[in-house]
């Protein structure tokens, strides 16, 4: 029986040191026939020369500009189709992977011919035991998607291979004939929230979405947005969760979600703005309490991107998050 070829892609930008060691894992990998892509997104940090110095064998595509996660990784869905890839593994470049991980999803596969995607157990990298995702499922009190098993020490709790309402998009195991039924990854949502409408696609296609708990690999939570919570994240997260409620909710819950998205913004903004004025209610500290609530870049940051769900201005976020991105950084450290 014919071994089935698969391509990994890795897409870097701007992260050499990341995307280096998640390499370094992958040539640990107990499978043979598989072929690894790096797509690069116009980074100015020497990658590009790195990794052909370290590793001269992986092909890399150059895009020339940053087209962020979901074009960026259609650079290298488009060439795995060509080159004649059975299965596609996009990975994220801040993990690394066990060295069953291919095998592990090849027979997960091979088993769950409906699976139209599956996604491995992830863990914490700097915790190495501890799950940061095990699938993953709709919250109906949240109106969001949230990871199974996050923050749990595993002992075994989730490993048995099930259907799943959400895949986390640092891991992707897909067969080439669903990106030929489905399309690619959609470039409107730039980074975030593309692959649960990826994955929205699929299952209205007649696939399932699956969890492989044999297959293993550990993530830098947020590497790329510059932490868990930032602004270039909250931007993104705000504004594509309109945009894919738009396409993917029934009216009712298209409802609960955009509620749930401006209530949140007021929130944000009123309870600091009402905690600076509880002892203090003179014009002068009223003014300073708006200034301080709304100079939060947390707090413009999921602004702007509501703003601009409503003016449909979609794709790359304007220079405004990334400048608040650079600066909220830079005060973490």
């Amino acid at each position: 029986m014919t071994t089935p070829k698969i391509t990994i892609i890795v897409l870097n930008w701007n992260g050499k040191d990341d995307t280096l060691e998640c390499l370094s894992s992958i040539t640990n990998i107990n499978y043979s026939n598989y072929e690894v892509v790096v797509v690069d997104n116009g980074s100015s940090d020497d990658s590009v020369y790195a990794i052909h110095s370290q590793f001269p064998n992986i092909h890399v595509i150059e895009t020339g500009k940053n087209h962020g996660f979901a074009e960026g990784n259609n650079f290298g869905i488009r060439y795995a189709l060509d080159e004649g890839a059975d299965y596609i593994l996009i990975l994220n470049n801040d993990t690394t992977v066990d060295p069953g991980l291919i095998k592990n999803l090849v027979n997960s596969a091979k088993t769950n011919p409906h699976a139209g995607l599956i996604g491995p157990k992830i863990y914490y990298h700097a915790q190495p035991k501890v799950i940061w995702a095990a699938g993953g499922y709709w919250d109906e009190l949240g109106m969001c998607f949230e990871q199974t098993g996050d923050g749990e020490i595993d002992t075994g709790q989730y490993d048995t291979t099930v259907s799943t309402d959400f895949i986390v998009g640092c891991a992707m195991f897909i067969p080439a004939e669903v990106f030929r039924t489905v399309g690619l990854l959609d470039s409107d949502y730039f980074l975030n929230y593309e692959e649960i409408d990826f994955q929205c696609r699929v299952r209205a296609a007649g696939y399932t979405t699956l969890y492989e708990p044999h297959a293993h690999i550990w993530h830098k939570i947020a590497a790329s947005f510059g932490g868990d919570s930032s602004p270039l994240k909250y931007y993104f997260i705000f504004r594509n969760r309109l945009l894919w409620a738009q396409r993917h909710l029934p009216w009712n819950k298209k409802l609960a979600v955009f509620w749930s998205v401006h209530f949140g913004l007021l929130k944000q903004f009123y309870r600091p703005f009402i905690k600076q004025i509880r002892n203090d209610f003179s014009l002068k500290n009223i003014y300073w309490a708006y200034s301080s609530a709304s100079s939060n870049p947390l707090f413009k940051a999921r602004a702007i991107g509501i703003i601009d769900y409503w003016k449909n201005n979609l794709g790359n976020c304007p220079e405004q998050i990334h400048t608040l991105n650079r600066s909220w950084v830079k005060h973490q450290k």
